[in-house]
């Protein structure tokens, strides 16, 4: 099963109100995937209403506690790095602000609390992902307060690796790229495997991540998403729905036999996709909004 959900807003004035379109897409497809979820959203410092330096990253970690001293984390990274940081949070999940290279930040990390795990890296991304029923989180991370231009999601029923948050996705790569998908790969270890020794690091045994790591790895080379996709499609066995997200762009694609479902509406205000048409019915426009449902291998990119 697993649902999978996404939005891009083309009318600018309704990005205040992205959390609250995409909340109940969301919510709906916790009947596909009860267990865990995660969702990911771009937005600019405007959108958020922040001010930050143009050279700032946002940092998204998940914490094992939900009473995690973020205030000592800030005043730790201060003194020992010596770079300044704005920290924010909810619940487990904290936002760290800062101008630090992302690598020193990662060893930081690593070496201050190895229970903390990085979510993603760049100037434009936050990423929630937790354990429980996708109403649960959607309440727990405040989706309704979220704005932003562009945003996906994931509902889990977990059926090949662990359930946990490590394990859910939006799985990340690089800075400001995310990735969910629906369907199972029949060959995640033998791809992991052949990344790994061209120094590709693996953070779980989730077959998605195999898909996002080899991507990775075809981007880190110099290639476009667009060609890492086509080049995926001799690589990844299996069935698949996925869809990806960069700072500027949804990107969606299904594999040779298209088995798992996608539909897409797209609308003068907004793109919107997901797993099912029974999530997207609420949407305002919905009745003028072209719907169809996705080609195998045929790749779909919307701007912001």
């Amino acid at each position: 099963m697993c649902g999978i959900v996404g939005m891009l807003i083309r009318e600018p004035k309704l990005r205040p109100k992205l959390g609250r379109l995409v909340r109940p897409m969301f919510e709906c497809m916790g009947a596909r995937g009860p267990d865990s979820g995660g969702f990911a959203v771009f937005a600019s410092p405007e959108d958020r209403g922040e001010k930050q330096a143009s050279s700032a990253r946002r940092f998204n970690i998940y914490a094992p506690s939900r009473e995690y001293d973020w205030s000592a984390l800030a005043g730790q990274f201060k003194a020992q790095t010596g770079a300044a940081v704005d920290v924010s949070a909810i619940e487990n999940h904290g936002v760290l602000v800062s101008t630090l290279e992302p690598l020193k930040l990662r060893t930081w990390l690593v070496k201050f609390d190895p229970s903390l795990h990085l979510l993603s890296v760049g100037r434009s991304i936050d990423v929630f992902k937790d354990v429980g029923h996708p109403t649960e989180l959607a309440q727990r991370y405040r989706f309704d307060d979220i704005a932003g231009s562009h945003a996906i999601g994931h509902t889990r029923m977990a059926t090949e690796s662990d359930v946990t948050p490590a394990h859910c996705h939006p799985f990340t790569a690089g800075e400001d790229f995310c990735l969910v998908h629906n369907g199972s790969l029949s060959n995640p270890y033998s791809i992991r495997r052949r990344l790994e020794k061209f120094g590709i690091h693996f953070e779980t045994d989730n077959d998605t991540e195999a898909a996002c790591r080899f991507l990775e790895w075809k981007m880190r080379d110099g290639l476009s998403l667009e060609a890492a996709i086509h080049e995926s499609f001799a690589e990844l066995d299996g069935f698949y729905t996925l869809l990806m997200a960069t700072a500027d762009r949804l990107v969606l694609v299904r594999d040779a036999f298209a088995c798992k479902p996608a539909v897409v509406a797209e609308h003068p205000d907004y793109v919107a996709i997901s797993s099912e048409f029974r999530s997207l019915a609420h949407l305002p426009g919905i009745e003028d909004a072209k719907l169809f449902e996705p080609h195998p291998e045929e790749i779909y990119a919307w701007q912001v």
